[in-house]
C-alpha cells in the first residue's frame, strides 16, 4: 500500500492508498478540500470538526442525488427498450418488484 501526503483545509494528512488508486484518492481529497473551504469561507463556522461534518453531509447528499438520477435514467432506458413493464412477463418478478416498491416507500420505484 502506498502512502500519499495531502492537504485538506490547510492541514497535512498521510493517507494510505492502494497501488493505482492515487488519482482517484487525489480527486476525492480535492472534492473534500473544496467542500470544506467553501463552508469555512462562508464565515459562519470555524470549528474543523463541524466543517468536516457539514462537508461530509453535503457530499453524501450530492452523491445520493446523482445515484437517484442515474437510477431514474437506467429505469427510463429499460422501460423504453422493453416496452411493457418487466414484471408483466413473470409473476415472481412482479411480486418482487412490488415488495421492493413497498420497501422503498416514498423514495420511488426501483424499476
Amino acid at each position: 500500500m502506498k502512502q500519499l501526503e495531502v492537504q485538506i483545509l490547510g492541514q497535512g494528512y498521510l493517507l494510505g492508498c492502494p497501488e493505482g488508486g492515487e488519482s482517484r484518492l487525489l480527486e476525492a481529497v480535492e472534492r473534500v478540500d473544496t467542500a470544506m473551504c467553501r463552508i469555512r469561507d462562508a464565515g459562519k463556522i470555524r470549528a474543523r470538526d463541524r466543517i468536516a461534518v457539514l462537508a461530509a453531509l453535503n457530499l453524501a447528499f450530492d452523491l445520493a442525488d446523482r445515484s437517484m438520477a442515474d437510477l431514474q435514467a437506467r429505469r427510463d432506458t429499460l422501460n423504453a427498450s422493453q416496452g411493457p413493464a418487466a414484471g408483466d412477463h413473470d409473476p415472481r418478478l412482479a411480486l418482487l418488484l412490488q415488495r421492493l416498491d413497498h420497501a422503498l416507500g416514498d423514495d420511488g420505484q426501483l424499476l
